[in-house]
């Protein structure tokens, strides 16, 4: 479990192919290590790491780069499948019981895509509007939640074919949105409580 409050950008080292998936490596700094009150401790094999919305297990460790095994289901449904190296991913360690909730719980389970439909400048602030599939329209709502590649924001709108958040201008510096291009597409969480009343919704009579 994670909070959406993005610790650093990683950068992808590389991706090697390891059939029926992949090898994603990582460059992860900070993250790469634990620091808890004694010393630094290099994360656990094993641990879970939001890469960009996907929740991940760290599958060997070399330093300050992290290795993750992707297989055909992230590859297919997440925007993973499409690094290369030298692409910038978020990276936030998962929740403590202790930690506060800054953001929002969030799974690292990514229900759908994304397109960045228009970024709307006003000073240092930026509007930004995206595509998502109907499904997951429904299940945001204007000052709720949502999970953009990872990053915990508050819905400005939300119409029938896409739903806008404003970014503020440390978002923008230390997320991978700052530099999204138009038409650049995203991996999508709903809120894990608008799921829960949209499937109880489903099944009353």
């Amino acid at each position: 479990m994670f909070t959406g409050l993005v610790e650093t950008i990683g950068r992808v080292g590389d991706v090697c192919a390891e059939p029926p998936g992949v090898r994603l490596i990582v460059v992860a700094g900070d993250v790469a290590a634990d620091a808890p009150l004694t010393a630094p401790l290099t994360a656990p094999l094993g641990a879970s790491v939001c890469v960009s919305g996907c929740c991940l297990s760290v599958v060997a460790v070399d330093g300050p780069r992290l290795s993750f095994q992707l297989g055909p289901e992230t590859l297919a449904r997440t925007t993973l499948g499409g690094l290369a190296p030298g692409a910038g991913v978020n990276l936030e360690r998962s929740l403590r019981l202790s930690d506060r909730l800054g953001g929002h719980l969030v799974t690292g389970h990514v229900d759908g895509l994304g397109r960045l439909l228009s970024r709307d400048e006003s000073g240092d602030w930026v509007t930004c509007r995206f595509s998502a599939p109907a499904p997951l329209l429904r299940q945001m709502a204007s000052k709720g939640s949502v999970a953009i590649d990872g990053i915990s924001l508050t819905l400005v709108d939300v119409q029938a074919d896409w739903f806008s958040v404003a970014l503020i201008p440390h978002t923008l510096a230390v997320t991978t949105l700052g530099a999204l291009p138009v038409g650049g597409s995203v991996n999508l969480e709903t809120d894990l409580i608008a799921k829960y009343v949209a499937r109880w919704l489903e099944g009353a009579p």
